[in-house]
């Protein structure tokens, strides 16, 4: 088992080795003990900075990062792009690299381009996290996800994982696909065609477009919200079409033959692609991967921050 991660920054999951997704899970069931004591912090951190650069809307992950390096001790500055000097036209590298300037040892950023972090780790030294870029990866989203499915279901090796809803705008689909066949999982896809990349088998995932078959084969559902402000055109007729043949409800979670485990990386769009009454389920495990993102947080910037 590996003491230290093979990569310098956490860009994307696909630079990830097994053993590195390993290494930030146990670490991360490690800092889940530590969050639950009375005394939530340890000192691990302590003088370290890190800045959180935050180019996109985001409410989860800005406040998941953000308690997690305080947590750890860590001294943060937040940095968001609507009230900043990137309005008068200031590039990402100048924005960073005034950041860096102020002695800051970790960057945590999200941007709508995709490929930005990859970028920026090749012009600063210090260590980058991907909180999310455009329609390309969200890493932590990932191993949250996958933390969430080890605790519950023992492991993830050999499970079968149905990504349902829209997969083509979703940066969450992706890292969830490298993440979850990285340990041994069977993937599948499940959304309207117009939401489906037309290359995605090539991933080595199964495709469908029937929920209800979608739902019978997993072990997981993992439901993505529909991105309309990453939508340019109408890919589907109407939301409510949208939820009369992709939406879930109780009933038909509560119709398969063995209870299966519901996952949304959040927001939830209720009435949309899931029914209040399923969001609420004992099938659901929604909350806990929002404790659980503080947790592997945690143990991403920690393991970061020791090379």
């Amino acid at each position: 088992m590996a003491q230290s991660l093979s990569v310098r920054h956490l860009v994307g999951i696909k630079d990830l080795t097994e053993s590195d997704i390993q290494l930030i899970l146990d670490t991360a069931g490690q800092f889940k003990e530590v969050i639950n004591r009375p005394i939530k912090k340890v000192p691990s951190l302590r003088d370290v900075t890190i800045a959180n650069v935050f180019f996109e809307n985001s409410t989860r992950t800005r406040l998941s990062f953000e308690l997690a390096e305080k947590r750890l001790s860590a001294d943060v500055v937040n940095f968001s792009a609507s009230g900043s000097s990137v309005k008068k036209g200031e590039t990402l590298l100048d924005t960073v690299n005034n950041i860096l300037a102020m002695k800051v040892d970790m960057v945590v950023m999200r941007h709508s381009s995709p490929g930005a972090p990859h970028y920026l780790t090749k012009h600063i030294k210090a260590n980058v996290v991907n909180a999310g870029d455009g329609t390309h990866e969200h890493p932590t989203q990932a191993l949250l996800d996958s933390f969430s499915i080890r605790e519950k279901l023992g492991d993830v090796a050999g499970k079968r994982i149905a990504i349902i809803g829209d997969i083509t705008h979703s940066r969450v689909a992706l890292s969830n696909i490298f993440c979850l066949q990285k340990q041994g999982a069977e993937v599948m896809v499940c959304g309207p065609k117009t939401l489906i990349p037309k290359y995605i088998v090539a991933l080595g995932v199964k495709v469908s477009h029937d929920v209800r078959a979608a739902l019978a084969w997993c072990d997981v559902a993992n439901v993505l919200r529909i991105q309309l402000e990453r939508q340019q055109i109408k890919y589907f007729p109407s939301l409510r079409e949208y939820s009369l043949y992709f939406g879930i409800s109780k009933q038909m979670l509560d119709d398969l033959d063995r209870p299966i485990v519901l996952m949304h990386p959040g927001p939830i769009n209720r009435g949309v692609e899931l029914t209040s009454d399923a969001a609420d389920s004992s099938h659901s495990i929604i909350l806990d991967q929002v404790e659980n993102g503080v947790a592997v947080r945690m143990a991403v910037l920690y393991l970061l921050a020791q090379l």
